[in-house]
């Protein structure tokens, strides 16, 4: 059971975004029923972790913020799932903005008049399917020491407001890497030497200043489009030890100020927060001219006039023009500045409030790679779906280590109900995971896998690196390998499947035999068919609008 294991910084709360699920078409073609928050990561539902994450930390001020769709299933599971009705007091609360559907972006969100009333304090940010088994009070505890401002802490709401924020990045070039898994492109540049006495498990040796941003797909294009790699001269004036990263991935948690939500709401061509705003920001700390253009200048002092510049752009040698750029939102925008001391100014987080505002520190925590190190990883694929809860599986349970030494994420037993599971069958139980109420018969093999409740696995089935949502029916003689099978389906006896997703509720004929496929009924192959000719529809309007006047698009940063 998740328990608080420190107290916060005061009045921090958390926010976590529970979106649509667009990404996993076969298991959330009904996404008011299904949505992809409650989609199971090793038999717990998808959004147990990041509300885990928040306990753990030490905040109970936790508001799930899903589209209205999906409020009354995710109400539902609250009150009834096992995992989510066990979760300590206070409970976590949700909110359905109107105006919030699956081509919301997340800095969007920020605007909607329901978030914006609930965001009082400095808050967390986090995505539904998040793992991470890294402490979150350490990273508050950096975020605290490194960006923060003592009096914005205690309370202080005189501007200039000078809180930082804090976001995380993890390696996804690992031993057993996902094919297709996004990435980031990140810079960054080193803080002063943190104090020897700094204890083992502190986090502040792997900070660093955040001072450029974009996503992997995004980098490629401009290179392709500019025909040279996107890295201003004066980027390297200013802070010539350069570290980038191309194979680690947002992780998208941020601590963020109070302050972030005015910036947003001001400027309205701000889409996503991990590519507009951390993007922007990041830039502004080095970029001259950028913290006034984008009008961060009279948020932090508290004024609350609009941007009244364009935002800048570039030519193909790096060097900055006004008033011909590209909006925010585009890939151009990666393209765009304040003071190089500002750093300095707040990076111990004691000092008093400056006369002026200038851009507050933004930190990046870049995510030890190393194998012993804490699990840490976006969950927002079906392959990642499967590697992930394969990789839980693997933990030991409380019953095999006590409660002190198991993992926030071990089971209480890796067999649930072992009652079910009949004489001559094979079971490896140190990577395997069986939830509550399986039936198990004879002279079946499960090698690495997970499988849900209710499930039943017939005579001589076979399953290899498997995932079985809540209900599944595997059929007498199946073969099934690297599969993962939707709640409440049924494979048909003989049947052998090989790297195939099966859709909730589908049954799958007898005697079948396919690979590398997914498994959908008629109604659910036509939903996302749909999806994908609205997702292309979006990105053709997109171009259009880049190929457009530049004078029509923006009106203001």
């Amino acid at each position: 059971m998740p328990h608080a294991v420190s107290m916060p910084p005061p009045g921090i709360q958390a926010l976590i975004l529970c979106g649509p699920g667009s990404s996993f078409p076969t298991f959330t073609a009904n996404p008011d029923e299904n949505p992809k928050a409650l989609l199971p990561i090793a038999n717990r539902p998808m959004v147990w972790y990041p509300i885990d994450f928040c306990y753990r930390t030490g905040i109970t001020n936790i508001t799930l913020i899903c589209p209205p769709s999906a409020a009354e299933a995710i109400t539902t599971a609250l009150n009834t799932n096992p995992f989510l009705t066990s979760l300590p007091h206070p409970r976590p609360d949700h909110v359905a903005p109107q105006g919030l559907d699956q081509n919301t972006g997340t800095a969007e969100i920020l605007r909607l008049p329901e978030v914006r009333e609930i965001v009082t304090s400095d808050f967390v940010v986090l995505p539904c399917d998040l793992v991470c088994e890294v402490g979150g009070d350490k990273l508050l505890q950096a975020w605290m020491v490194k960006a923060a401002s003592l009096p914005d802490l205690l309370g202080n709401g005189d501007p200039p407001y000078c809180n930082g924020g804090l976001g995380v990045w993890y390696e996804t070039k690992t031993a057993n890497p996902i094919k297709g898994e996004e990435k980031d492109f990140i810079a960054t540049t080193p803080m002063p030497t943190s104090n020897p006495l700094t204890s083992s498990d502190s986090l502040l040796g792997h900070l660093s200043y955040l001072v450029y941003s974009m996503p992997k797909d995004s980098l490629n294009d401009l290179i392709e489009e500019k025909k040279s790699f996107p890295i201003r001269h004066g980027l390297l004036r200013r802070h010539p030890k350069l570290k980038m990263y191309t194979t680690h991935r947002d992780a998208h948690i941020y601590i963020l100020p109070r302050w972030i939500i005015d910036f947003v709401k001001q400027n309205e061509r701000l889409e996503t927060i991990g590519e507009d705003v951390i993007g922007w920001w990041a830039k502004a700390s080095w970029q001259t001219g950028l913290f006034e253009k984008l009008g961060m200048n009279k948020v932090l002092e508290g004024r609350s006039e609009s941007a009244q510049t364009n935002s800048p752009s570039h030519d193909g040698d790096g060097i900055s023009t006004e008033n011909n750029g590209s909006p925010i939102g585009s890939r151009d925008r990666y393209e765009t500045s304040p003071p190089a001391d500002s750093h300095r100014q707040h990076s111990d987080g004691l000092i008093s409030k400056p006369k002026h505002a200038s851009v507050p520190p933004l930190l990046a925590y870049i995510h030890p790679s190393n194998s012993d190190a804490p699990l840490l990883r976006r969950v927002d694929t079906a392959p990642l779906l499967l590697s992930v809860s394969l990789q839980l599986a693997k933990l030991p349970s409380v019953e095999e280590t006590g409660q002190d030494a198991a993992s926030p994420f071990a089971h209480a037993r890796k067999v649930a109900y072992p009652d079910g599971v009949k004489p001559r069958t094979t079971i490896t139980r140190q990577d395997c995971l069986i939830a509550d109420n399986v039936m198990v018969d004879e002279k079946t093999s499960i090698k690495e896998s997970v499988v849900g409740a209710n499930c039943q696995i017939k005579e001589g089935a076979k399953l290899f690196q498997c995932l079985l949502m809540d209900g599944v029916v595997v059929g007498k003689g199946c073969k099934l390998t690297r599969c993962i099978l939707g709640k409440r389906s049924e494979v048909g006896e003989g049947s052998t499947l090989t790297d195939c997703e099966v859709q909730e509720n589908l049954l799958v004929e007898p005697k079948t035999e396919d690979k590398d496929n997914k498994l959908m009924s008629s109604s659910g192959l036509e939903a996302n068919e749909q999806e994908m000719e609205e997702a292309l529809q979006e990105l053709e309007e997109n171009d259009d609008l880049e190929r457009g006047d530049d004078n029509a698009i923006i009106e203001e940063v």
